[in-house]
């Protein structure tokens, strides 16, 4: 007679099963105030706490999936999304992006949540909620995480990004030749990306070659032509902020510097900071495990403060 470990016996087949559909990732889409339909990644439905994932321009929901898989099988519920022009979601006719768009995006997002959740947010990302957190109120957020940003950032690296975004106009032949072209932006990373890899990144055109998944219209709109004319906005709003605050930076990161970072750890008292070791402006690409064990011990320290605030009170 086959025995079953001693956990299967305890929790039953019926519990395991529920636990392993919650962690995998249910597909949806929401709707913003002016029509457009973005695609949303949830994984965990019932858990708590709640983290909403920004990821940064040109990206998509994607770049949180390691992170989401493991926080999810910790008990928190995770919701990825792609914004507006990027991955899955809809491009915005006639292609007039700006920066309030992403922000209301963002807000609608959160306030359909089961509670204010907390923000993850990368470069772009991040900017939009701070944004956020800093201007609306009642807070929409538990809490912001902030992944490589600051309101003020450095020039010369995100030229540089935009430089290899805008290098490829053309697509690429095959996901051979475009694992080559991120291999050269990113020779610091072990081995190429894979064609599986690749794949929710890329679409292919009506010639056959494949494009980055995302608008073109993005690289000519403000977000890019006008972004440092927000840095003003932004500082405001980070002064704003009252929820607690992590920054979390590559230690090789070319978008903040120890200027920027002591900039914005003087604006907003509360706020810590983390260099990942290793890491470039793409933490969660670069060090996932570290970046990952950095969100869950900061979502388990704000758990024992409201437990110490509800005790005081």
């Amino acid at each position: 007679m086959r025995t079953w470990p001693a956990w299967l016996t305890t929790v039953g087949w019926r519990s395991i099963l529920i636990r392993m559909e919650d962690f995998a990732a249910r597909y949806s889409t929401f709707r913003t105030a002016d029509g457009l339909a973005l695609a949303v990644e949830t994984r965990h439905a019932h858990g708590a706490p709640g983290v909403l994932f920004a990821h940064g321009f040109g990206q998509t929901r994607g770049a949180w999936g390691g992170a989401a898989a493991v926080l999810a099988a910790q008990g928190c519920r995770c919701v990825g999304f792609d914004a507006r022009g990027h991955g899955g979601s809809d491009y915005l006719p006639g292609g007039a992006y700006h920066m309030q768009q992403f922000v209301d995006d963002l807000l609608g997002l959160a306030r359909a949540q089961p509670a204010p959740p907390v923000l993850v947010g990368a470069s772009m990302g991040g900017l939009l909620g701070l944004v956020a957190a800093g201007e609306a109120r009642p807070a929409p957020f538990r809490a912001l995480v902030l992944v490589d940003i600051t309101p003020r950032w450095e020039t010369r690296g995100v030229e540089r990004i935009l430089a290899f975004m805008q290098a490829h106009p053309d697509g690429f032949a095959d996901y051979a030749e475009a694992a080559a072209r991120i291999a050269a932006y990113l020779p610091h990373r072990a081995g190429r990306k894979s064609g599986e890899q690749l794949r929710p990144l890329l679409r292919e055109g009506a010639d056959g070659r494949l494009r980055w998944h995302w608008d073109p219209a993005l690289l000519a709109g403000d977000l890019v032509q006008e972004s440092e004319r927000y840095q003003p906005r932004l500082l405001a709003a980070a002064a704003q902020v009252e929820v607690p605050v992590l920054l979390l930076s590559g230690e090789r990161s070319d978008v903040v510097s120890r200027a920027t970072i002591d900039e914005f750890l003087a604006l907003v008292p509360q706020a810590r900071h983390v260099a990942v070791a290793g890491a470039t402006h793409i933490v969660a690409g670069d060090a996932n495990d570290a970046f990952t064990r950095e969100i869950a011990r900061f979502t388990q320290s704000l758990d024992g403060a409201d437990a110490l605030d509800a005790r005081i009170a």
